[in-house]
């Protein structure tokens, strides 16, 4: 590829029209006749590499300011830099898909794969790129520490170039608020935008639950129709703040007659059950929900909003949902016996007390919670874990969850400061799976055994080791 072609730019600053080989931010995969974008992170900066990344191959460089090296570019922001140069490398396939994106702290996997199987449901084919995994309608790749929820540009381009000569006409993506305060999604102009809910989380990267927010508002600015969740207080607020943005919206509801809400929500032991009601449609329709929880019904009403509002039939739109089978680590039974083993992802107070109080209404016997928080985290949030896990289940047992660089015995002394303000019969086990047996040695018949935090994750991070730890293959073992 000529860089004309990628960067038109290149001509207005006098580089020579060169070729270029690939793209890329890393230092660790420079090619000989890459662009290299320098990019400035909290512990490293980009800009210092460059006379390193020339030595080495680059054919040039894109910096903020004078690195001293040439050839060089210079632009006022890389990172956004960045997410348009991978869309010109791979063809700007995103002009090619209709993009659905989901935010919020809680319940983007589920939506996002919701609004997956609908679209399919009505015989289109669209990707699903999020936290569970990437399908690209014939090819499919596990999310890993090397993919983060939302990919990076490179990445993200690539896969939507694979999934466009797949043949796929959407693309359902989960838009993480890191993702969206770097700018990996700069330059994509989505069809729907989700809001599901936002309560603390990941404040170790924002600093602040205003930051947080105001990440999380930024892909408003660049959708077409926002659906927002009107039941969160941070949705009321975004919901009220387009106005001034001046971007078309919907709300939905299971508590007011929202644009799309739901009446007599009804909820059983593998399933909830609810009428699915708009505003635009002159009458209800009744839905079969496979996924336990008033927070799936949240999930599953924002997902079918979603679809109506990109000119699905709201017909089908319904019938779909009642053929949605789950995600895989999201409230999903592994094991069904004398007593119950699901593994769930909540690893925030908010989700750990949605899960608990989806699974309580139809607990027989005790509910068995093993959870912990993870490491270089929000630590704050800690003692509300343990406080959250206390009010809601019986007995807990506390463990640890990707410490990375942090002692795991200090991260779950901070968790049992929460809970010790609570009257809950508690054990503390460091090592995870011997957690694990604990909880199933001690449950008994009826009881409910909740393995929160891992869900669809098959490792534990040690420092910067990933090893394979996978809660589905250890129930398994230990239970046969």
């Amino acid at each position: 590829m000529r860089l004309y072609d990628l960067c038109p730019i290149a001509r207005e600053q006098g580089i020579e029209n060169i070729e270029i080989h690939s793209v890329t931010d890393d230092t660790r995969k420079l090619s000989k006749g890459d662009i290299f974008v320098c990019i400035k992170g909290g512990s490293f900066d980009g800009h210092e590499a460059a006379p390193k990344m020339i030595a080495e191959g680059a054919a040039l460089v894109v910096a903020e300011h004078d690195t001293g090296v040439r050839p060089q570019i210079i632009v006022p922001d890389t990172r956004r830099f960045l997410a348009v140069l991978a869309a010109s490398y791979f063809g700007n396939p995103q002009k090619k898909l209709k993009m659905i994106a989901v935010t919020g702290t809680n319940g983007k996997t589920t939506v996002a794969h919701i609004v997956q199987h609908i679209i399919e449901a009505s015989g289109k084919k669209c990707a699903c790129i999020g936290t569970a995994g990437i399908d690209l309608c014939g090819a499919v790749y596990h999310s890993d520490k090397d993919i983060p929820t939302t990919p990076r540009p490179m990445e993200l381009y690539g896969f939507l170039a694979e999934a466009v000569r797949n043949g796929a006409e959407y693309c359902s993506i989960e838009a993480s608020s890191q993702a969206l305060a770097q700018d990996r999604l700069y330059g994509i102009q989505f069809a729907e935008a989700i809001f599901t809910n936002l309560t603390q989380d990941h404040l170790d990267f924002h600093g602040s639950m205003k930051n947080y927010y105001l990440a999380k508002k930024a892909l408003f600015l660049q959708c077409d129709n926002a659906i927002i969740n009107i039941d969160d207080k941070y949705g009321k607020r975004l919901f009220d703040e387009l106005e001034e943005i001046g971007c078309p919206k919907v709300s939905y509801s299971v508590k007011d007659a929202a644009d799309y809400y739901s009446v007599n929500v009804k909820a059983k032991p593998s399933s909830v059950s609810y009428w699915f009601s708009s505003k635009k449609a002159e009458k209800s329709f009744p839905v079969k929900f496979g996924m336990p929880g008033s927070f799936n019904v949240h999930n599953s009403l924002g997902a079918a909003a979603a679809c109506c509002e990109a000119g699905l039939d709201i017909n089908g739109c319904v019938k779909a949902l009642e053929s949605f089978r789950g995600v895989r680590g999201r409230c999903e039974v592994v094991y069904d016996g004398d007593f119950t083993v699901i593994i769930d992802y909540a690893h925030t107070a908010d989700a750990l007390e949605k899960i608990l109080k989806t699974v309580k209404p139809f607990a027989e016997g005790r509910i068995i919670c093993l959870f912990g928080a993870a490491g270089e985290r929000d630590g704050d949030k800690r003692p509300e874990m343990g406080m959250t896990v206390g009010k809601n289940a019986d007995i807990a047992v506390l463990t640890s969850d990707n410490p990375r660089f942090e002692d795991p015995m200090k991260i779950i002394g901070e968790v049992e400061k929460g809970l010790d303000r609570t009257t809950i019969e508690y054990k503390s086990v460091e090592n995870r799976r011997e957690a694990i047996e604990y909880a199933l040695s001690i449950a008994k018949e009826k009881d409910i055994v909740l393995l929160c935090g891992k869900g669809h994750e098959d490792y534990q991070v040690y420092g910067k080791d990933y090893q394979h730890f996978d809660e589905h293959e250890i129930v398994k073992e230990i239970l046969g």
